[in-house]
């Protein structure tokens, strides 16, 4: 195996590090660090904070977020198919049919136990 051929993704990885490393050292290296009482105070919209930071949150919120990112990367899996179809032919066809019935399947649950629901 020809390690000659890796190079190209070794040199972007090292450099993508180095964009994300660099300026965060150099910052911490050279920026000002004078901390006094008003930077150092707890700030929400100009006031302090009245409840506890681990108050509890509406399971809804995170259900909504979770069911998004599940519905969207779903949804993702139809570019690369819409594109290679040709390829694929009457078997890649029907896989897709069958993956867009269970995605179905279970979007018409979560309608169903109200999960979409706001109220």
């Amino acid at each position: 195996m020809d390690l000659q051929n890796y190079l190209p993704v070794i040199l972007f990885i090292l450099v993508g590090v180095a964009v994300g490393v660099a300026p965060q050292v150099i910052g911490f290296l050279f920026g000002p660090n004078r901390p006094d009482i008003a930077k150092n105070s707890p700030y929400e919209c100009g006031f302090e904070a009245f409840e506890d930071a681990r108050m509890k949150f509406d399971v809804r919120y995170y259900l909504v977020a979770i069911l998004f990112i599940l519905f969207d990367l779903e949804i993702a899996f139809l570019f690369p198919w819409a594109v290679s179809l040709r390829d694929i032919a009457m078997s890649g066809f029907w896989a897709m049919m069958l993956f867009l019935a269970i995605l179905v399947v279970g979007f018409v649950y979560e309608w169903k136990k109200g999960a979409l629901d706001w109220e």
